[in-house]
C-alpha cells in the first residue's frame, strides 16, 4: 500500500534530555526479546521444566512486566530537570529556538499547502485523459491507431512473447467488468469485496478523484474527494457514491498531512437489497394464543459498501476522560486507519494506474512495495555474520 499518513491529531513528544529519563530503562536492562521455540524440542524437556517452575512465577513474571511498562509510561514527557538547570541566559536561548522552530513550522505548512494544489492543478489537467480513458473502456468510442500502437509497444517491451494483434479492426468495444477487476487486483480492496459486493460493481462505469476547492485557505481543512459513478442498478437509488477525506489545517508533527475525518454517502438501497446487512427470517409462535408469526431480522455484514460509511475517529475529550476501553480504542483506530489508507490506494493507485490493476501489471509493484518491517527473522542466531543481499 501506500505510505502511511498520520492519523489523528495525537501529539506525541520528541525523546529529549527535558524528558528523557536518566537512568536506563528497566526493560532494556534485564528483558530478553521472546523467542520461538524449535518445532523439535523434547517435550519431555517440557515437562521437566513446567514441574521445576512455581505454578504462581509465571503470573508473578506478567505482574512484573506489567509494572514496568506502566513504570516506562509515566516517566514519557517527564522532564530530567537538564533543561530547569540550566543559566537563565542559556534557557533564554532554548526559547528562541522554539520561536524559530514555529516560524519553521509556518512555512512548512505552507509547502504541504503548496504540493495540495500542484497534485490538484495536474489532477486537472489529467481530466482529458480519464474522459478518453472512459470514452474507450465503456464503448462510447473507439481506439485510435496509435494508441493501439502505442500500448502493443509496451506490451512488447514487457513480454517477448507478446503476440500482435490483426491491424483489421479499430472498432469500439467496451471492456466488461473494467473497473470490478481493477477493484479486485488491489490486494487490499480485494479482501473487502464480497461475492454479493462484486454483483453490484460490475455497474460501477467510472471512478473519479477531485481535490477540494479550499487548499490556499491555511483555516480550512484540505481534503479530496473519491466518486463512484454506476449505471442503474437493482441494488440502489444512487448514481454516485462520494467519499470525501478531510485533513487537519496544519500538518503533523513530522511534516505530513494530518488525518482529520471522512463523509460518504448514504446509500439509498432498494427493498432486500442494502449489502451492508444479511437478514434472516424467523418464525415465533405466540406462547398464549398458539398463532404463529414470520419476522425478518437483519445484521450487519462485511462489504466493500460499508466503505462509505467511514468509522468516526474518537474525540481528545472521550480519550482523556477514558470513556473509550483500551481494546474498543485501538480497534477504533485500526478501521479508521485502513479507511484512510483505502482513499489514498484509489487516490494514487487504482484511478491513475487503473489499466495496469486491470491487467493485473500492477501486482508487481504491490508486491515490491511491502514493507521489509513487517518481517522479523525467527532465527536470530549468528545474526551478525550475516548481511543482507
Amino acid at each position: 500500500m501506500s505510505s502511511n499518513v498520520p492519523i489523528g491529531a495525537t501529539n506525541v513528544t520528541a525523546p529529549t534530555p527535558q524528558n528523557t529519563p536518566m537512568q536506563h530503562a528497566p526493560i532494556s536492562a534485564g528483558l530478553s526479546r521472546p523467542t520461538v521455540p524449535d518445532i523439535t524440542e523434547d517435550k519431555e524437556e517440557e515437562d521437566e521444566e513446567d514441574e521445576d517452575e512455581p505454578v504462581g512465577s509465571s503470573l508473578q513474571s506478567a505482574a512484573m512486566l506489567g509494572l514496568v511498562q506502566g513504570k516506562l509510561q509515566s516517566l514519557i514527557g517527564r522532564s530530567s530537570g537538564y533543561v530547569e538547570s540550566l543559566p537563565d541566559d542559556v534557557k533564554r536561548s532554548v526559547e528562541a529556538l522554539k520561536g524559530v522552530q514555529l516560524q519553521q513550522n509556518e512555512l512548512h505548512n505552507k509547502f504541504k499547502r503548496e504540493c495540495l494544489e500542484l497534485e490538484k492543478k495536474y489532477n486537472d489537467l489529467q481530466a482529458p485523459l480519464y474522459e478518453r480513458r472512459n470514452a474507450v473502456l465503456s464503448g462510447a468510442a473507439p481506439p485510435t491507431t496509435e494508441e493501439i500502437e502505442a500500448g502493443e509497444k509496451q506490451s512488447a517491451e514487457n513480454d517477448e512473447d507478446y503476440t500482435p494483434l490483426p491491424k483489421d479492426s479499430t472498432a469500439a468495444s467496451a471492456i466488461p467488468e473494467f473497473w470490478l477487476t481493477a477493484l479486485r487486483n488491489h490486494i487490499g480492496l480485494s479482501e473487502l469485496i464480497t461475492d454479493r459486493d462484486a454483483a453490484a460493481l460490475k455497474h460501477v462505469i467510472d471512478i473519479r478523484l477531485s481535490y477540494l476547492d479550499n487548499l490556499s485557505q491555511l483555516d480550512a481543512k484540505p481534503g479530496f474527494k473519491i466518486t463512484f459513478l454506476f449505471s442503474p442498478n437493482e441494488f440502489f437509488e444512487n448514481e454516485t457514491l462520494e467519499k470525501t477525506y478531510y485533513y487537519q489545517e496544519k500538518a503533523g508533527y513530522f511534516g505530513d498531512m494530518a488525518y482529520d475525518h471522512a463523509v460518504g454517502t448514504e446509500i439509498k438501497w432498494k427493498e432486500d437489497k442494502d449489502l451492508t446487512k444479511e437478514f434472516e427470517i424467523k418464525k415465533q409462535r405466540n406462547k398464549t394464543t398458539n398463532r404463529t408469526r414470520v419476522v425478518r431480522k437483519s445484521r450487519p455484514t462485511e462489504s466493500f459498501f460499508n466503505f462509505f460509511t467511514p468509522p468516526t475517529p474518537p474525540g481528545e475529550e472521550a480519550i482523556a476522560n477514558g470513556d473509550i476501553e483500551e481494546e474498543e480504542l485501538e480497534e477504533l483506530e485500526e478501521k479508521v486507519e485502513m479507511d484512510y489508507q483505502i482513499g489514498e490506494d484509489l487516490k494514487e493507485k487504482i484511478i491513475p494506474h487503473a489499466i495496469d490493476y486491470f491487467t493485473g501489471k500492477a501486482l508487481e509493484y504491490d508486491l515490491m512495495d511491502e514493507d521489509e518491517d513487517a518481517f522479523e527473522d525467527l532465527d536470530d542466531e549468528d545474526e551478525d555474520d550475516f548481511e543482507d543481499v
